[in-house]
């Protein structure tokens, strides 16, 4: 047992799956405490930092073990295509909201204090974990594993740019999936696969991803469209 339980935490995808692992067992944790507790002891939307919390600690521990993102070394060219490329998603991200584009409905993360303004302890902790904690992380699963593991299991010795486009859409199909603006959701897979795939370098995704939710959570908190947060 304990041969196996070394051979697991070596494995080259326990640091890339564990943090998303961790991320969804909250998010299940969150909808089993939104359904039972209607009227709960604690303010459920406390449940967030936690996950940031508990998120970041992984990512921590595991870093060194992230070679991708050991050393950020883009151009200015490939910051320019990270930015315009987040941008971009982001702007398709809040049109492309039709009804036949949601898959059910999101109450989202409303950081409105009693008197109806925001509670900034909610609200940053919120921000944080949507434009730094979680491009790192879904990076590192999507990307990283994912589209790399579609094609082919032995992920580790793939170069982003082999991966082949069976990979890239249906890693980006089931990306969308995960979210309840799926097609906005595989439009951004595509957008970040490509880009990783195109300059070989997981920092260009990453901050492309954290400008989209970073424009994203900052459009939401002026305008309190909560429902995309």
């Amino acid at each position: 047992m304990r041969a196996l339980f070394t051979r697991l935490l070596a494995h080259p995808a326990l640091p890339l799956v564990l943090p998303f692992a961790m991320y969804m067992a909250f998010l299940v944790l969150e909808d089993v405490a939104r359904k039972n507790f209607s009227a709960p002891a604690f303010d459920l939307r406390l449940i967030y930092p936690c996950k940031v919390a508990c998120v970041v600690l992984l990512l921590a521990y595991f870093w060194r073990r992230y070679g991708e993102l050991a050393a950020f070394g883009l151009r200015l060219r490939e910051v320019l295509l990270s930015v315009a490329a987040g941008a971009g998603v982001f702007l398709l991200w809040i049109n492309l909201d039709y009804g036949w584009m949601n898959l059910g409905s999101s109450a989202g993360y409303d950081p409105s204090n009693l008197s109806g303004g925001i509670d900034w302890s909610l609200a940053l902790p919120r921000l944080f974990g949507a434009t730094v904690m979680v491009p790192v992380m879904e990076e590192l699963f999507w990307r990283s594993f994912l589209l790399r593991w579609i094609s082919l299991p032995q992920f580790w010795g793939v170069d982003p740019s082999r991966a082949g486009l069976k990979a890239l859409l249906i890693s980006s199909a089931l990306f969308g999936a995960g979210h309840t603006l799926w097609l906005a959701g595989i439009v951004a897979g595509l957008v970040y696969g490509a880009i990783y795939m195109k300059s070989g370098k997981l920092w260009v995704p990453v901050l492309a991803h954290a400008t989209t939710n970073g424009l994203l959570g900052l459009w939401v908190l002026h305008t309190g469209q909560w429902s995309f947060w």
